[in-house]
């Protein structure tokens, strides 16, 4: 498996950033081939965090390239800041 977590910081409306995330990005993040997970964490203090596991990298550079331009076309103005991307291998899971 493959995870790519995003930390996005400045985020102006949290509430409204994690509907557009629940009802416009999800179902496009479940489309990309090898979909395991997806998760978008309130952090606190102007700070969301996502989590996108697939089942192999392409899967998950695919969902890179869909999030960057979901943010450009519908989060902007919400997420000012571009996010810190790690991205890497799973080693380990339960």
């Amino acid at each position: 498996m493959y995870a790519v977590i995003r930390r996005y910081e400045g985020v102006t409306d949290p509430a409204e950033a994690g509907r557009r995330v629940d009802e416009e990005f999800l179902p496009l993040v479940r489309q990309v081939q090898g979909f395991v997970a997806y998760y978008w964490v309130d952090a606190g203090d102007g700070v969301m965090v996502s989590t996108s596991v697939f089942q192999d990298r392409s899967g998950a550079e695919e969902s890179t390239h869909r999030a960057k331009d979901f943010v450009r076309d519908r989060l902007a103005a919400l997420l000012p800041q571009p996010p810190q991307v790690t991205a890497g291998e799973v080693v380990a899971a339960s």
